[in-house]
C-alpha cells in the first residue's frame, strides 16, 4: 500500500516542531497528521503525555462550525434566518435585522460586545447582555472578527433549536457518535489539573512579570475555563482534533453537503481592526461558516501549499488545525506555550507558524 503522506516531508514536519520544544520556547507540543480517515501520525513533545488535552483557543472554531452544519443539514437552521427571530432577547438596539450568517461571518456589527466571567455562567445574565449590545456598524458591512460575541449567539441559537445546551448537543450528537472524547467544552475545575496542559509564559524574565490578562490569557483562569465560552475554550488532543477533521469527511454524520456548504467560501477580504484581534495582515482572508478559507490568497495563517478548498483556523500562540478536502489531509498541532502579550508577532513565531503550516500541507503532492 503506498504511503498516505511523503514519510520524508513528515520527518521534517515533526523535525521542525520537536525543534521548537527541545531547543526553542514551547514547554510542550502535540502533532497529529490524517488522512483518509486514518490517523497517520501522532507525536507528543515535551513536558505532556499523549493524553494530555490542550486549550483550542480560535482552533476550536472548527468544531463550532461543525455543530452549525450539522443544524443547516438537518433542517434545523437557514442562513437568511433573523436572530432576533430565534432569540427574540437579542433585538434591541438595532439589532432586528442581524442574520445568521453574518454572525457565522463575521460582519453582523458587534466585534467586542461583551460578556465575561461570571456573567456567561448564567443564561438570564446572557440573555440580557444580548439585549443590551449596540451595533458598532452597519450589519453586512465590516468584516471584523467576533471574538466571542458571535460564539455565545452560536451556542444560544443551539440551544433554542435543540433543547440541549451547546456542551451537551456537542457531546451527545458529534464527540460521542464518533468516539472523540477527548474534546469537551466546560472541564470542571477539578477535572483540569493533569487533564488540561496548564497555559505557560514562554518569554518570562522576572517573577514579577504578569501576562496580558486579557486576549488568549483569559482562559488561563481555570473558573474561566470550566465557565466554557463556546469560541475558544474547548479542549482536546491534537489526534482527535485532525480525527474530527476527517469524521466531516468519512463519518457519514453530517447531511450530504452540508460540510461544503459551510465551507463555500462568502467572501475574501482583510479583516477589519488591530492585529491582535486578528485584523490586517498582507493576505486577505476567505470567509466560510465559521471557519477561515484558504481560497485565493491563504490569509489568517492558513498554509499556501494546500488547496483553495482547505479550511480550519490558526489558534493562539502557535496552533493549527485544518482540513484540506482536494489532499484528504488534516492536520493539527497544539500548544500550552504563549508570551505574556497573548500572541508572537516576532519574526520566528511568524516563521514557526509559517514553515509548520506550509510543511503540513505540502505532506501530499
Amino acid at each position: 500500500m503506498p504511503d498516505l503522506v511523503d514519510p520524508q516531508r513528515l520527518d521534517v514536519l515533526l523535525n521542525r516542531i520537536r525543534g521548537e520544544v527541545e531547543h526553542g520556547p514551547l514547554p510542550s507540543a502535540q502533532v497529529a497528521v490524517a488522512r483518509d480517515g486514518r490517523l497517520l501520525a501522532f507525536e507528543t513533545y515535551g513536558a505532556a503525555e499523549p493524553g494530555t488535552r490542550y486549550i483550542l483557543q480560535s482552533v476550536g472554531r472548527s468544531i463550532v462550525a461543525g455543530v452549525v452544519w450539522k443544524l443547516i443539514g438537518d433542517g434545523l437552521l437557514a442562513m437568511d434566518e433573523q436572530i432576533a427571530g430565534i432569540i427574540p432577547e437579542f433585538a434591541p438596539n438595532g439589532k432586528e435585522t442581524v442574520t445568521v450568517e453574518q454572525v457565522l461571518t463575521h460582519t453582523a456589527g458587534f466585534p467586542f460586545a461583551p460578556l465575561g466571567h461570571p456573567k456567561m455562567l448564567d443564561r438570564e445574565q446572557r440573555l440580557a447582555a444580548f439585549g443590551r449590545w449596540r451595533l458598532d456598524y452597519p450589519p453586512g458591512t465590516r468584516f471584523q472578527y467576533h471574538l466571542t460575541s458571535a460564539a455565545w449567539l452560536i451556542a444560544e441559537i443551539v440551544e433554542r433549536r435543540t433543547g440541549l445546551t451547546f456542551a451537551g448537543y456537542l457531546h451527545e450528537n458529534v464527540v460521542r457518535p464518533l468516539g472523540l472524547t477527548s474534546i469537551e467544552l466546560g472541564v470542571p475545575v477539578d477535572r483540569q489539573p493533569g487533564s488540561v496542559a496548564p497555559m505557560l509564559a514562554t518569554d518570562r524574565t522576572g517573577d514579577e512579570q504578569e501576562p496580558d490578562p486579557w486576549g488568549p490569557w483569559y482562559l488561563s483562569d481555570p473558573n474561566v475555563l470550566a465557565a466554557g465560552e463556546p469560541s475558544h475554550a474547548l479542549v482536546a488532543t491534537a489526534a482527535d482534533v485532525a480525527l474530527y477533521f476527517q469524521a466531516l469527511e468519512h463519518s457519514g454524520l453530517w447531511k450530504p453537503g452540508a460540510v461544503a456548504e459551510g465551507t463555500r467560501i462568502r467572501f475574501t477580504d482583510h479583516p477589519y481592526g488591530e492585529q491582535s484581534y486578528g485584523g490586517g495582515g498582507s493576505r486577505r482572508t476567505s470567509m466560510g461558516l465559521f471557519v477561515t478559507v484558504a481560497g485565493p490568497e491563504a490569509g489568517s495563517n492558513l498554509p499556501s501549499t494546500g488547496s483553495p478548498r482547505l479550511f480550519g483556523s490558526a489558534g493562539a500562540a502557535y496552533q493549527l488545525g485544518f482540513m484540506d478536502p482536494e489532499s484528504g489531509l488534516s492536520f493539527a498541532c497544539l500548544s500550552n506555550g504563549y508570551p505574556l502579550a497573548g500572541y508572537d508577532r516576532t519574526p520566528r513565531g511568524t516563521a514557526l507558524l509559517t514553515d509548520m503550516a506550509n510543511l503540513a500541507a505540502g505532506l501530499v503532492d
